[in-house]
């Protein structure tokens, strides 16, 4: 195995390089934020010229740091006293949430010139709601995602298809890669699950309806890419006989798996109407090698995972990323149709579709009819299944690969 790279994670630590903000690097568990930062930055500042000396690494969950972690003042002191001149200095905290009042001491921070801050932080603390409260507009967030297919393939190598199989089923978190054979694979993700994200999730929020939680977990991963809504989850609950449970609750943990980042929802858009429909909505998972882990690994259909990885995709490349909602007319009759993303950057936007393959003209039709009736000018695409030469429909849209689309960033823009 080669060594994994996370160019592009890096890029946005070094664009945003002393520009007065806390670094935040946010992320689900194990999904190697500590790793980006040290020894990735850490070998980036050394060989741009940064002493080694101006580089400091605290790992606040260390035995020998303990101390600090009921003592904010002390901590402040020892950064201070880690200070020896003028220059430039590059502060790196690992579970910085282990200190009490950790913001007012990275505030305060600010306003040394010379000192600038990357953290990282577990996410029983560090959720992003968090983030977004707890600095005050001072912090700058990283977020990092599991490896992508193209980070994958590039740490595993050999034959594309087969790599894809792989990341179909076993997904992109790094630890992933150290273990050989399929059965340490899976039990690794399912001790990842359940030791430490969903004791992350109840630990936080002080969850009662373990059997509620564990069981939702289980219903979104086997609807991956299909419409649903709380009331919808509520009432499949309500069917199989459980009580007192309250939409609210549902709504609850749902936002718990969002904000520690297990899940991720994406709301749909009315193309010709211009505005968004709040429900019913979709759910993805981070990582696809947790969500099958969720199911025991028994229920893998890969058109619902390839459209996962797409959505996953997008939003590594900094897309806002929607469910698209078309209206068509068919005689007296008004129906509608979905395009599976639209995506948004600035000013371009694409619209994209997911298929296995194309192999029949009705298949082609049923992919393209939604597009065909969207009448802006923004490019439209179908991703098929394999690796192939991009290919226009009769209709103008533009046909590529999956491995060609996750493996070139730049896919979309040719």
């Amino acid at each position: 195995m080669k060594e994994i790279k996370r160019d592009h994670y890096l890029q946005k630590l070094i664009d945003r390089r002393t520009n007065g903000l806390i670094k935040i690097v946010t992320g689900i568990r194990r999904c190697g934020k500590s790793y980006l930062l040290d020894p990735m930055f850490r070998d980036y500042l050394l060989e741009s010229g940064v002493p080694k000396d101006h580089i400091i690494k605290i790992e606040l969950d260390r035995i020998s740091n303990k101390k600090y972690h009921t003592d904010p003042e002390a901590f402040d002191e020892y950064i201070h006293s880690l200070i020896k001149d003028n220059k430039q200095y590059y502060l790196i905290l690992d579970e910085v949430q282990l200190v009490s009042d950790f913001e007012s001491v990275l505030n305060g921070l600010l306003y040394d010139g010379n000192i600038d801050v990357y953290i990282t932080g577990s996410n029983s603390k560090f959720l992003s709601s968090d983030v977004i409260t707890e600095f005050r507009g001072r912090g700058d967030q990283i977020h990092l995602q599991p490896l992508s297919f193209s980070e994958f393939y590039n740490a595993v190598g050999g034959d594309k298809l087969e790599c894809w199989n792989e990341y179909l089923t076993f997904g992109g978190m790094p630890l992933v890669l150290s273990r050989k054979t399929d059965s340490e694979k899976m039990d690794y993700l399912k001790d990842l699950f359940n030791q430490t994200y969903f004791t992350d999730i109840v630990d936080r929020n002080q969850i009662k309806r373990l059997d509620v939680l564990d069981a939702m977990v289980n219903l979104l991963a086997s609807s991956v890419g299909s419409l649903t809504n709380p009331q919808k989850i509520h009432d499949t609950f309500k069917s199989k006989g459980t009580k007192e449970l309250s939409i609210n609750t549902i709504n609850s943990y749902l936002s718990y798996l969002e904000d520690a980042f297990i899940i991720k929802k994406a709301l749909r858009y009315d193309v010709k109407g211009r505005k968004y429909i709040n429900t019913p909505q979709k759910y993805y998972f981070a990582d696809l090698g947790l969500r099958n882990a969720r199911l025991n690994f028994r229920q893998q259909e890969e058109s619902h995972l390839m459209e996962n990885a797409i959505y996953n995709e997008l939003l590594i490349r900094d897309y806002n990323v929607d469910v698209g909602v078309v209206e068509i007319r068919e005689g007296n009759k008004r129906i509608q149709t979905e395009v599976d993303f639209i995506c948004n950057q600035g000013s371009n936007r694409y619209y994209i579709q997911s298929a296995l393959n194309l192999d029949t003209p009705e298949k082609t039709s049923q992919a393209s009819r939604p597009l065909n009736n969207i009448s802006d000018s923004f490019k439209k695409i179908i991703v098929v299944k394999g690796s192939m030469k991009p290919w226009h429909t009769e209709d103008g849209i533009l046909v590529i690969g999956l491995l060609d689309f996750l493996l070139d960033q730049h896919s979309l823009e040719k």
